[in-house]
């Protein structure tokens, strides 16, 4: 071979590969102007966009649109019928145009007055709180409201209210006069799961520093909280000082000598007193309390605490 041939070969060689590169990056510049057109045209477009090259989008089927269906719950009208059997049992048939007649037949237009006795704003009989007690649906937008009045003499009567709601739950009717029933009966009590007796040592006396601060202002809640918990404590104080009578507990970790492993989660019922200037207040407060670097840190108080933002 010539050493002119041998020259040109190369270049030749280099020219070959420079066209069959140009013509790849061609392509891809195109798929890429597919890929983005069919972004632009939307899902139905995109679902069949395909990328050249090593690297490709497969077909995705074209998604069907959701429907959310929407339901208003069952909205309890105790309060509507605790308002109406109030302002019911303050009226009277002989001076409808009072405030509360008014109102009673606001709220239950079909419903008759009582008509009360002369002597029937005595102290005795004087209505002092009404409280509902009970709900019950018995039928779709149907409910019976079973509601405590207690007077001035400190009995207590019990009226059972139909009330009608309508679809959405948000209007309400009483549809017929309260009828007078029994009190509702006493449900049994299951055993108390705290059965374990905590001693005094490092459980007890976190529990009643933790009190003397959320009760008794006395340092910060914050010291005795588990990582990523917050607490406030009561405001204003109110009480002077804090005593923990009594700590129960769940599991049998609650009661060892030692602290256990970091992580141990146990619960706890702290029976509490507490005295201000009005007296003495026996408390109970379930807890759960967490293991951490041999002490233990206050993870949750029932109906007061709840994760902290920010924190881990």
């Amino acid at each position: 071979m010539s050493p002119g041939k041998q020259a040109t070969e190369p270049e030749t060689v280099a020219v070959a590969a420079g066209v069959r590169l140009e013509k790849m990056h061609r392509r891809v510049r195109l798929s890429r102007l597919a890929l983005f057109t069919a972004i632009a045209a939307g899902p139905a477009a995109l679902g069949v966009a395909v990328v050249s090259g090593p690297t490709t989008v497969a077909a995705v089927p074209k998604a069907e649109p959701t429907t959310l269906r929407t339901t208003a719950a069952a909205a309890d009208p105790s309060g509507y019928a605790q308002l109406f059997v109030g302002a019911w049992l303050r009226s009277s048939a002989d001076d409808a145009a009072t405030a509360q007649a008014r109102l009673a037949q606001s709220l239950a237009p079909d419903v008759e007055l009582p008509d009360r006795a002369v002597d029937a704003h005595d102290a005795q009989a004087r209505l002092e709180s009404v409280t509902a007690v009970r709900s019950a649906q018995h039928k779709p937008g149907r409910w019976w409201v079973t509601m405590a009045a207690q007077y001035a003499d400190a009995s207590v009567r019990y009226f059972a209210v139909p009330v009608a709601a309508d679809d959405d739950g948000g209007s309400f009717t009483v549809t017929g006069a309260p009828g007078l029933v029994a009190a509702p009966g006493r449900a049994e009590v299951t055993t108390s799961p705290y059965g374990v007796t905590v001693p005094q040592g490092e459980l007890s006396s976190t529990v009643g520093q933790f009190f003397d601060a959320y009760l008794a202002d006395a340092g910060e809640v914050e010291r005795y909280l588990a990582p990523g918990v917050h607490l406030l404590a009561v405001s204003p104080t109110p009480y002077s000082a804090v005593t923990v009578r009594q700590v129960l507990a769940v599991e049998e970790a609650a009661a060892g000598e030692k602290v256990p492993g970091d992580g141990t989660t146990v619960r706890v019922l702290a029976q509490v007193e507490a005295r201000d200037e009005a007296g003495r207040w026996p408390l109970a407060y379930e807890l759960e309390l967490k293991a951490r670097s041999g002490r233990w840190d206050v993870a949750a108080l029932a109906s007061g605490i709840a994760p902290k933002e920010g924190r881990s």
